[in-house]
Parts: C-alpha cells; structure tokens; sequence
C-alpha cells in the first residue's frame, strides 16, 4: 500500500503529537526533560522486522506492550535497554530503594509507566483523529533485544507491518527509549480512512 506526500506528512505530525504527550508524561514522573526525535516511518515485511531495524543492538531490553483496537488496530511498545528502565523504576519508587531490590518492583511499575505513556500517546492521537480506541492491559517483559522483537511481531497475522520508530531521551541522564508502533496492513488502509478524515477536517 502507498500513501501520498500529505498521506505521509500527516501520519508523521499525528504521531509526533501523540508521543509529545507521551514525552510531557514521562517527563512529570522523572522531573527531566525528554526529548523527541521525529517519527521514523518505515514499511517492511514482517520477516524482515528485527533488533537492528529497530536500532536496538544487541543489549537487553525492556519492552512495556499495548495492543489498542478501534477503527484500526495497533501495537505500540516502549522500550529500554534493562538498566535504564530500572533507573526509571528507581526513579518513579524512590531513592531510598536500593538496585538490588529494583527488581521486585519493576514489573508493576514499567507496566505502570507504560500504560501512562502509551495511554497518552493513543489518546492524544485519537483525540485529534477524533476516533476511539480501546486497549489491553500493558504487558511487561524483559530479554535479548531480538526476542522482544519477535515477541512484539508474534501476533501479527498480515506479511507487510508498518513500524513507526520514535527516540525517547531524558536529558541528565543520558537515557534513551523508544516508541514503536506495528501495525498490519489492513489495520493501516484503516489508519489511512481516519488521516483522510483528518485531513479533510483542516
């Protein structure tokens, strides 16, 4: 499926919206700045979908997960290399918690920390294509980059995904995340219903 230039620009300042939302939220619990970079776009087949497609190395990640459903469907992820979320985890549970008895915590709270930010990512983004979206509950795992990744493409029944790929970095800490949302093919000929509507609102 091709989109158009307007197609493509509008997808791009959707997202981009709906993750300054994200960035605001995130920024509130740590009490950091986060900055964005712009929504990188890319079409791929669903084998071709891996750790290095997704920028992430080799490294452990964390991986918080949301499926959300409406006029289309999609799977958004927010991902961190492991000891970074759990700087984050410290961060949200307190200081007087030592690292070693992070672990106990970061479960509930990376599930906690993404439900708020992909929350108010799919949120912002319904809002302004004035749909609505329901989700699951957020799903928390931690492993090698390359089984999160075939973790989040494990439900995907179309051969074509489009990934969205957005860089979360809290300035003082030097520490990065990133926003990734799949969606299939026929969930994104429904996305691309909604940006015209959009579209034909402005």
């Amino acid at each position: 499926m091709k989109l158009s230039e307007l197609q493509l620009d509008a997808l791009t300042e959707v997202f981009n919206l709906g993750a300054g939302q994200a960035a605001a939220s995130l920024s509130e619990i740590v009490g950091d700045e986060v900055k964005l970079s712009v929504p990188r776009i890319q079409f791929y087949d669903r084998a071709d979908v891996n750790a290095d497609t997704l920028a992430l190395g080799g490294e452990r990640v964390g991986a918080v997960r949301q499926r959300f459903s409406g006029p289309f469907s999609l799977d958004a992820s927010l991902l961190f290399k492991e000891e970074r979320a759990l700087e984050i985890v410290q961060e949200m549970i307190g200081s007087q918690v030592s690292v070693d008895e992070l672990v106990d915590f970061e479960q509930e709270a990376m599930c906690e920390l993404g439900n708020i930010i992909l929350n108010g990512c799919m949120s912002s983004i319904a809002d302004v294509l004035q749909i609505e979206l329901t989700s699951t509950l957020p799903d928390y795992t931690v492993d090698s980059a390359d089984v999160v990744v075939v973790g989040l493409l494990s439900d995907m029944s179309q051969p074509v995904v489009l990934v969205l790929h957005i860089d979360l970095t809290i300035e003082k800490r030097d520490t990065h995340g990133y926003l990734v949302f799949l969606l299939s093919s026929t969930s994104l000929a429904e996305l691309v219903v909604a940006l015209d509507g959009f579209l034909g609102r402005i």
